[in-house]
């Protein structure tokens, strides 16, 4: 059990810098070359960027679940 949350827990962390490279900096991020320069009206952010922070979001949340998991494991074990 504990090699599938190390596994998963491998793929989110990569999955997860990706993520945080794409994102949007101060002067424009790699989300702008896939769509993400158009801004709406609301909020100041686009479309893709929103959904790319709930992505994120998503990501780091199971990333949690997986550290926590290997933790009461390797306690459980020992």
């Amino acid at each position: 059990m504990a090699t599938v949350f190390t596994v998963l827990l491998i793929l989110t962390s990569l999955l997860l810098i990706v993520l945080v490279l794409l994102h949007k900096g101060r002067g424009g991020g790699l989300s702008d070359m896939f769509g993400g320069g158009v801004s709406s009206g609301l909020g100041g952010s686009s479309v893709a960027e929103r959904n790319l922070d709930r992505i994120t979001v998503g990501a780091g949340l199971i990333w949690g679940a997986c550290v926590v998991a290997l933790g009461l494991l390797l306690k459980a074990g020992n």
